[in-house]
């Protein structure tokens, strides 16, 4: 069983309840549900939240740290929105947002639309996408499913890449 998941998770000001298998946590930012495993439960104190394992199984004991760091993220995400930031690098590459889908203009034929997850909300300024949302979840997903469609490749350094990621650059071709 995980360390961490052994302390009880402090939860400030957010509101935590556990009702139906769904855990919701409430804050300034917004509210979260999510599913409670069945092999998991849930409790909240005074001390805060406590998760442990219904039986000794293995599939329990590796669920609870997870259920761990879930409520962890939540609680932080009702307090302070997660922020993920791309840059989208290369000669003629543009990023637009149009009502809920963003617009890629990346070397293709054409352009490519991403539809933006309820629960996240998208702004671009020049060729950086900022990416915002209180589930740190969905804001990761989202930010891997942009850069999915053009990586930022290693002889140009062209593509879209997350900010403070470092490309391993090449060398190429030399002439004879």
């Amino acid at each position: 069983m995980s360390r961490l998941a052994k302390k009880p998770i402090a939860i400030g000001k957010t509101a935590v309840s556990v009702e139906g298998g769904v855990l919701s946590v409430k804050g300034t930012k917004g509210v979260l549900t999510k599913r409670v495993h069945p092999s998991v439960a849930i409790t909240v104190g005074e001390e805060g939240v406590t998760i442990v394992p219904k039986d000794s199984s293995r599939l329990a004991k590796a669920l609870t740290g997870t259920f761990a760091s879930h409520v962890r993220n939540m609680v932080a995400g009702v307090e302070t929105t997660y922020v993920k930031k791309l840059i989208l690098e290369g000669v003629g590459y543009r990023v637009e947002v149009k009502g809920k889908d963003v617009i890629l203009a990346v070397g293709f034929s054409h352009p490519v639309a991403l539809r933006i997850p309820e629960d996240v909300s998208v702004t671009v300024e020049k060729n950086v996408i900022k990416i915002e949302s209180a589930n740190k979840e969905s804001v990761g997903q989202f930010a891997a499913n942009i850069r999915r469609i053009k990586p930022p490749e290693p002889y140009l350094g062209k593509g879209i890449r997350y900010e403070g990621e470092v490309i391993l650059r090449k060398q190429g071709k030399k002439a004879a």
